[in-house]
């Protein structure tokens, strides 16, 4: 059964802006890319179908490129990207998991995991440190509730949800200590250029 691996992606170039303080734009730009095009070919490598939502003409050229598919975002903000993403599986009869693209520590067993839950009929939901959604499935579109502490929201809409905690998944970079807490990892070596 194919598994569609949604990943919102707003921009590369205005992305990361939190982290103003401590990268210039060239190097937030190009570390946006980065944890995109490794959560990308890590929701492949895991067996699902990466479809990136944007309305960012840069990203949706990048994806292209690299072979993946996309969707049109309306550019209402995460919570319609998502949607979108749900609507073009649905359509397709797939299931799919929403999969936030700044996941430095992602490995294919997380994604494997969720994969799983879906086909056996579930719906995975995972938390990330502070309290935010790295990702949610299911079979058919639902409202989805983003933003801070978006967690307990989406553990509330969500129909008898399966909750995932891994490493990879609990991970996001929305700050500085997050940057520089995954960049100690075995697995977020890579990010030690970006490190302030």
């Amino acid at each position: 059964m194919s598994v569609v691996g949604i990943i919102p992606v707003r921009s590369f170039s205005a992305g990361k802006l939190r982290l103003a303080e401590h990268l210039d734009g060239q190097r937030r730009e190009t570390l946006a890319l980065r944890l995109a095009t490794h959560v990308t070919t890590t929701v492949e490598t895991a067996g699902l179908i990466p479809l990136i939502v944007t309305a960012d003409p840069e990203v949706a050229e990048w994806a292209i490129r690299s072979g993946f598919g996309t969707a049109e975002d309306p550019g209402l903000g995460l919570n319609q990207a998502a949607k979108a993403g749900m609507e073009w599986a649905s359509t397709n009869s797939s299931p799919w998991v929403v999969i936030h693209s700044d996941l430095p520590l992602l490995a294919a067993d997380d994604l494997l995991e969720l994969r799983t839950i879906l086909i056996e009929g579930g719906r995975p939901l995972a938390p990330s440190l502070d309290g935010g959604t790295s990702a949610l499935g299911g079979v058919r579109p639902l409202d989805t509730a983003y933003g801070t502490a978006s967690f307990h929201r989406h553990l509330a809409l969500m129909e008898s949800p399966s909750v995932v905690v891994t490493t990879g998944l609990l991970h996001d970079i929305d700050s500085a200590p997050a940057l520089a807490s995954a960049a100690r990892h075995p697995r977020g070596r890579w990010l030690s250029g970006f490190t302030p």
